[in-house]
């Protein structure tokens, strides 16, 4: 029996339970609790309305019934802690812990797709716990209290960390023995000392025989020296702009790179000393979505006497499409090039509007021929500037030939009064090309306006989304391999082919956006992997147009799974919920949905991944494939010309006249009937926070002989990326959003930058581990490059950011040495 005094009230010697929440109830008013009480009660009714109204909806979608069961139990335990109740704190700690039993049911050992079922929900505890103290009278409450989130610390610790030990051992199989197969280069380049081309050498492998860095000694890198360009954005809105993929080159004893906006720098490559700089003064207008130069092209003239002016030359594509070339030792312009050094590629492209052509990835060099194509301004009008692709001589700029899929018949410049052929697909990345068979290797685009199909040309059709050989000598094409039919995806090639040395035949390795990579035989296009047909969905606004099948790797691909409600992700049970409701009320069959126009559909993977135009490394000794990749789906609708008139969404240059914009968010499609909206990655645009549960990218090595994975790596840590907008600053691995390409090494490191956690990074080729990192002073999404010089050994980045990858702007670029 219990000692009381008159009014019934225990005294402070009672026996009083923590549990036992009736004497103290009894002498509140109308048995209202404590004022912590009645809040924290109220929050959690409020976020029990919240997850019971959105519960509600998303049951009737077909989804999971959690979260209304939740929400309902949430309101129950609200409202008893307002009512001064303590069973309330004790439902609410059933709700966690059954939260925690159906996230290992929902998504078993995966930490982070766990994260929004379980972080909110125990933080929220110990509020809970706090509130439940202020009902009790015994001088033990707060003791009670902070062993309650000790122990709830402590549950939630052992939770994630079994969740992290029970996740799938990521080292698969062993790493090929180093041999001497395909070390030839059909480009006739040679990569060690200098670094000639942006992929090394035009078969585009980003591999170095050089060894002086290794496993052993790569963690005592330092910075040998950092340069800052000058080239920055004028104005707040041109930095919305900003990204200088831009990957040097290194031949003799100077270092060559451009900036974003086309300025020619040459540099020392021991101290970063500048030797001469040349400005095309590229203006402002010019710049499309990005403003990027990913790199130049550095001929030797044969027979020219080395001490003439220009016997050694470096040429760029510019913003504004000009080739522009200049004298490797003075940086001055060559006479004997085009007009004064400069010649312009919009000839015969008729009306040009500011930005609707540039040249942002360098020519490719084969036979004295600079090959180039162009980016056109995506998304703008069906029947935007041609994506021509065209053949200068390298010397003098003058057109050799020009192949314009519409008119095969035309070799030179068209005839007078026409023009090429407007709308078709472009080559807006890199080349790669085969100095032996003479051939370059053309990753093609699509027609203008990506997402409506109705309106292409048979030609079109023919040629987009594909690898196309071109006869460097005629132009003309020698074969093509689609990998996608009448895509309406946005899933252009990005990447250069990687030429390659296959089982004893001549082979190129080909990635693409969707994740698939082919081997293909790089004299006919005959696939050397196997390649197989899916069952494609049909449907969407053009379902004749639709083919049945599609064309996917069965050799290897990037892509994962389809996705599932249970991939839904975000920061809490609130916008996970969201994102589940978006999920089943979304147009989603798997890979290859059509976009609709009455809802929104799923495109995964997202426009930018697997493979973008950082391509992938391969290590042509040991016969490996490094390639760092996107996991992202994009949330796409098609807007019908009448709204989209009534939301503004006019072509560039008859409208809204801004610069850069995110590639798809409102774009026009002018002449077609739909405009097109695309959420780039799937956010929410309260948090900021992707719908799907990371990772968001990952990188992979690859055993080229079999095709199978070696090791596979969630790529990028989270300290740079949080709700709204706001760095978390955890130096753990999330596997981020990434551009830009890797470097492999002879002595089996992997230098790569590209993740939007602004580190660069040396990863062990043997087992995937990160053996070196550090912070760069802007986003590295660019690829990086190694030479010598002077017996020492130089790694190289320029760390400029990106603005769609939403990375800090920067004019540095970074070189790394051992310590002297």
């Amino acid at each position: 029996m219990r000692e009381r005094h008159a009014g019934g009230r225990p005294s402070v010697t009672d026996a009083h339970s923590f549990a036992d929440d009736a004497p103290l109830a009894a002498t509140r008013a109308r048995q209202w609790g404590s004022w912590l009480s009645i809040a924290v009660g109220t929050v959690l009714a409020l976020i029990g309305a919240v997850l019971g109204i959105g519960g509600t909806w998303l049951a009737i979608l077909g989804g999971s019934p959690y979260y209304l069961l939740v929400g309902l139990a949430m309101i129950a335990a609200g409202v008893l802690l307002i009512r001064g109740r303590m069973t309330g704190g004790w439902l609410y700690l059933a709700i966690v812990l059954l939260s925690m039993a159906w996230a290992w049911w929902e998504v078993g050992a995966n930490a982070w797709a766990q994260v929004p079922r379980v972080i909110a929900p125990v933080v929220l505890l110990f509020a809970v716990i706090v509130a439940m103290a202020t009902l009790s009278l015994r001088r033990e409450r707060w003791r009670f209290a902070l062993a309650g989130g000790a122990l709830a610390l402590v549950l939630t610790t052992v939770n994630f960390w079994a969740a992290a030990a029970g996740a799938p051992n990521p080292v698969l199989s062993e790493l090929p023995a180093a041999g001497t197969r395909g070390m030839g280069d059909p480009s006739g380049q040679q990569v060690g000392a200098d670094w000639p081309a942006y992929g090394g050498t035009y078969s585009a492998r980003r591999y170095s025989p050089l060894t002086q860095i290794n496993a052993d000694n790569v963690g005592k890198l330092e910075r040998a020296w950092t340069i800052h360009t000058g080239d920055l954005p004028s104005s707040p809105q041109i930095r919305n702009t900003y990204g200088a993929e831009n990957t040097p080159l290194k031949v003799g004893d100077s270092l060559y790179l451009c900036t974003p906006k086309n300025i020619l720098i040459a540099l020392d490559p021991a101290s970063g000393k500048q030797r001469w700089r040349y400005d095309p003064k590229v203006p402002d207008t010019a710049i499309p979505y990005t403003a990027a130069c990913r790199g130049v092209v550095y001929y030797a003239v044969p027979g020219m006497a080395a001490d003439q002016p220009c016997a050694t030359r470096v040429i760029e594509g510019t913003l504004d499409a000009r080739l522009i070339a200049v004298d490797a030792r003075s940086g001055r312009l060559c006479a004997d090039f085009g007009v004064n050094g400069q010649v312009d590629a919009k000839i015969g492209m008729g009306k040009v509007p500011d930005g609707f052509v540039s040249i942002n990835s360098p020519p490719t060099l084969v036979r004295g021929v600079l090959v180039t194509g162009h980016q056109v301004l995506d998304g703008q009008d069906r029947w935007a500037p041609s994506g021509v692709i065209q053949g200068f001589d390298a010397r003098t700029g003058q057109l050799r030939w020009a192949w314009d899929m519409m008119h095969p018949q035309w070799n030179g410049a068209p005839p007078q009064g026409q023009e090429w052929a407007r709308g078709t697909p472009n080559m807006w990345t890199i080349a790669s090309g085969d100095e032996q068979l003479g051939l370059v290797y053309l990753p093609m685009g699509n027609a203008a306006a990506d997402y409506y199909s109705s309106l292409r040309r048979p030609q079109e059709n023919q040629f987009a989304t594909s690898l196309v050989a071109l006869d460097v000598t005629t132009g003309k094409p020698r074969w093509r391999f689609q990998a996608v039919r009448n895509d309406v995806w946005d899933y252009d090639f990005g990447a250069q082919a990687t030429l390659v040395d296959y089982k004893g035949a001549p082979a190129l390795v080909l990635p693409s956006k969707q994740g698939d990579i082919y081997v293909l035989d790089r004299r006919t296009g005959r696939p050397l992997t196997p390649v197989g047909e899916i069952r494609a969905p049909r449907g969407g606004v053009e379902p004749a147009q639709r083919a049945a099948t599609q064309p996917v790797s069965l050799w290897h691909s990037l892509r994962k799974p389809d996705l599932t409600e249970r991939d839904m992700w975000g920061m809490s049970p609130i916008d996970q919920m969201v994102c589940r409701i978006q999920f089943r009320r979304a147009s989603y069959k798997g890979f290859f949905t059509p976009p609709e126009s009455d809802r929104y559909s799923i495109e995964y993977p997202g426009y930018n991944g697997g493979t973008d135009w950082g391509g992938i490394a391969v290590d042509p000794v040991r016969g490996v494939i490094v390639a760092n990749y996107n996991d992202m789906p994009n949330y796409v609708r098609l807007v019908p010309r009448a709204k989209a008139d009534k939301l503004g969404w006019a072509p560039r240059d008859q409208a809204r006249g801004e610069i850069g914009g995110a590639e798809g968010a409102g774009d026009p499609q002018a002449n077609t009937p739909y405009a097109i909206n695309v959420n780039a990655g799937w956010r929410l645009p309260f948090t900021g926070m992707l719908c799907k549960q990371p990772p968001y990218g990952g990188i992979r090595a690859i055993d080229m002989a079999t095709g199978k994975t070696i090791w596979d790596r969630a790529f990028g840590e989270a300290r740079t990326n949080g709700p709204f907008g706001m760095p978390s600053m955890l130096p753990i691995t999330i596997g981020t959003p990434n551009n830009g390409g890797a470097v492999v090494t002879a002595s089996g490191l992997v230098f790569v930058a590209a993740a939007t956690d602004n580190l660069i990074r040396a990863i062990d080729l043997r087992t995937g581990k990160t053996v070196w990192k550090d912070v760069l002073p802007g986003g590295g999404q660019a690829t990086p490059m190694v030479y010598e010089t002077n017996g020492k050994q130089y790694l190289v980045i320029y760390a400029g950011g990106h603005h769609f990858m939403q990375t800090p702007v920067s004019d540095e670029v970074v070189a790394y040495a051992l310590p002297s």
